[in-house]
């Protein structure tokens, strides 16, 4: 089993390397979207907090985009 702050640490890795959202994390570690959301939003600042500001603005951005991508997958459904 692995501990937590070494899956924190996983996490905030691959979402620097990969720039994946929080759900497609969440799916790749197998675990839920909501642990991955606490792991580097909150956990990730008592554990490192350099790596948190690196990956904190890939975080804004999907999150300032999220309804653009949720508008899309809408049209798309309502046009088949």
């Amino acid at each position: 089993m692995i501990n937590i702050k070494e899956r924190v640490l996983k996490e905030a890795d691959h979402i620097l390397k990969t720039k994946e959202t929080i759900r497609e994390t969440a799916s790749k570690f197998k675990v839920s979207k909501s642990t991955v959301h606490k792991d580097v939003q909150e956990r990730l600042k008592n554990i490192n907090i350099e790596l948190h500001q690196k990956i904190d603005p890939i975080l804004r951005e999907h999150f300032d985009n999220k309804h653009i991508k949720g508008g899309a997958s809408t049209k798309e459904k309502y046009n088949k």
